[in-house]
């Protein structure tokens, strides 16, 4: 039975039975994480499509395997030994019934979602493929579903096909059909959207996949703790999904697969447990689901995982699917009535995510996420590892906020409240780009040297930072930083001058100091407020300073003990990374033509 479906506005009409009711103080107490304070904050965690966090049942399991029953599966000869291997199995067997699978030798354990289709298309696919072949995969889906099948694709001389999607974010029937040929080997498809909560007719598709004899894949990962799933009602050729996504640990996944192409399948590891026999002539194979799970599994994984599927079941699939839908419909109340907040996809059918932007204003999603942050409220943004989509929709990314099983209306109106206050400040506070005449801005100059070195300046940088005492006072400080960042001409912001790699635009024009060659000067500028504070961070530091000064200096230990970048998201460290390449890069240059006779290798 699916989730209770949507109109076209994305609200979805709520079964109201007793049934259905759900004791979510109960269910709340049973996952210690949410008990902790964020900033001072309770606490609002909305990002349960990145992960979930864990009941304490599955912790305390994981904990009891440990201490009593860790050993090797499928060897050993001891009580530990048959103890691990029986809780190995009966966790097997509860992901098969979870799933509706015909047997359990059609559960694979794999360490998630990418694994599994990584599986697939290395072992399925490279049989199946051939040059000229096509592979089809939809616009919305993660890069997971989508690079696998590229790097198959050309390395088999086939082509990938992209099924279209609405602007509402939904994959259209009679484009899906049209995109299927006679040459079409696969179908891969996403069950529900990571980034818009799209709930696809995945059976309807894949009853017209069959007609073809195309066998489809389909991705669960975002869907499993949201509906209910019966494979054999679906008749997919591969589904799977990731425990950390569903109340279970990190690390273990399942690919469910028809017998019939399992045993078909050659190994794509190789290793113990996974074979029969082994001699310098030849080896035989271990039959599915053996074959697949080379070397140590992750036993308490499994183990954990098992717990978590019992959990949902404990809580009841019905009660999940009603409350999830009361907490979309008063989320897309809620954030549809603040002024500038763009819904992003209006699916007939959503489950557990909403997708939204921030318009006509001076934050990037970035930056909306780490006030929200401030504020207690976890939630995801960027491109949710869905550039094609959030390209198909004319968006950089989008701000997410994903709901799960303790998710409660207080916590909807709480990350509303706040995102309303944000938004509301940043329009009533003119930058300082927005308070300069145009005509200034070219008169604004290359800013000069703060201080006498690069160490001068960085020693009164940090005793400013050491007055602060925590984070959020920390990023109060960069943001003001960033509103006194000298203006950037529109005319230096060029492609020339664009640093790639960061999640935000970010522009940067250096030059040597006129008169003084050995020293650099550079504008920059970002449509991020974080970002626009750690370029004028770097900016004190370095620019107008001696190039050489900027190519000596240990700005991973400056970092380190100023403590901001622990704070920065991985893209945002690399993207921090790629703005130092460039500086360092200008940096060489200008010695080199300083003094030719100098040879500098440009610093990565």
């Amino acid at each position: 039975m699916n989730s209770p479906l949507s109109p076209p506005d994305g609200r979805r009409q709520i079964r109201r039975h007793s049934g259905d009711r759900l004791d979510i103080a109960r269910v709340r107490r049973s996952f210690p994480a949410l008990e902790q304070l964020v900033h001072g904050k309770n606490l609002v965690y909305l990002d349960n499509a990145a992960t979930t966090q864990k009941p304490r049942r599955v912790l305390e399991a994981l904990t009891r395997y440990y201490e009593t029953s860790n050993a090797n599966v499928h060897r050993g000869v001891h009580d530990l030994g048959d103890r691990a291997t029986a809780r190995f199995e009966r966790a097997r067997a509860r992901a098969g019934a979870f799933l509706n699978a015909r047997q359990h030798r059609e559960i694979v354990f794999v360490r998630g979602t990418t694994e599994a289709i990584n599986l697939v298309a290395q072992t399925f696919g490279r049989c199946r493929v051939g040059p000229g072949d096509e592979v089809a995969v939809s616009c919305m889906e993660h890069h997971a579903n989508i690079v696998p099948w590229q790097m198959l694709c050309n390395e088999k001389g086939a082509s990938l096909r992209v099924i279209p999607i609405t602007d509402a974010g939904e994959l259209c029937v009679e484009a899906y059909e049209a995109t299927l040929t006679e040459r079409t080997k696969l179908v891969a498809l996403a069950h529900v959207s990571n980034a818009l909560g799209t709930v696809n007719r995945v059976k309807t598709l894949i009853e017209i996949a069959h007609r073809r004899d195309i066998p489809v894949l389909v991705d669960g990962a975002q869907a499993v703790a949201h509906l209910e799933v019966d494979v054999q009602d679906l008749d997919c050729d591969f589904y799977a999904f990731s425990g950390h996504k569903v109340y279970g640990p990190m690390g273990i996944g399942v690919l469910y697969g028809k017998i019939q192409h399992l045993e078909e399948m050659p190994p794509w590891q190789c290793g113990g447990d996974m074979v029969k026999t082994v001699s310098f002539e030849g080896t035989s194979f271990n039959e599915a689901p053996a074959k697949f799970e080379a070397g140590t599994p992750d036993v308490a994984g499994a183990v954990g995982l098992a717990v978590a599927l019992d959990e949902i079941e404990s809580i009841g699939r019905s009660a999940i699917a009603h409350h999830e839908a009361c907490l979309l419909d008063h989320a897309l109340g809620r954030l549809g009535a603040i002024r500038g907040i763009r819904l992003i996809g209006t699916p007939a059918r959503r489950a557990g995510v909403i997708s939204f932007v921030v318009e006509d204003q001076p934050l990037t999603a970035m930056d909306i996420g780490i006030r929200l942050n401030l504020e207690g409220v976890a939630v995801r943004t960027g491109h949710h590892c869905c550039q094609p989509l959030m390209e198909r929709l004319g968006v950089p990314g989008t701000i997410r906020a994903s709901v799960g099983v303790y998710t409660t209306l207080a916590e909807i109106d709480h990350l509303a409240d706040a995102l309303g206050a944000i938004v509301a400040t940043a329009r009533s506070r003119p930058s300082q780009r927005e308070s300069l005449e145009i005509a200034d801005l070219a008169a604004a100059g290359y800013p000069p040297a703060t201080a006498v070195s690069v160490g001068a300046a960085a020693s009164a940088l940090l005793e400013e930072l050491d007055a602060l005492e925590d984070w959020p006072e920390r990023y109060e400080y960069l943001i003001e930083l960033g509103r006194k960042l000298p203006a950037m001409p529109p005319e230096l912001m060029t492609a020339a001058h664009r640093v790639r790699g960061c999640q935000s635009t970010v522009f940067l024009a250096p030059r040597a100091r006129p008169g003084c060659t050995d020293r650099v000067e550079f504008l920059a500028e970002s449509d991020s407020e974080i970002v626009r504070g750690l370029l004028a961070l770097l900016q004190r530091l370095f620019s107008g300073q001696r190039a050489v000064e900027i190519l000596g200096f240990d700005l991973g230990g400056f970092l380190a003990r100023t403590g901001l970048e622990s704070h920065l998201t991985t893209g945002r460290r690399n993207g921090l990374a790629e703005m130092i390449r460039r500086l360092h890069a200008f940096a060489a240059r200008t010695i080199a033509k300083a003094d030719p006779r100098t040879k500098h290798q440009e610093h990565s």
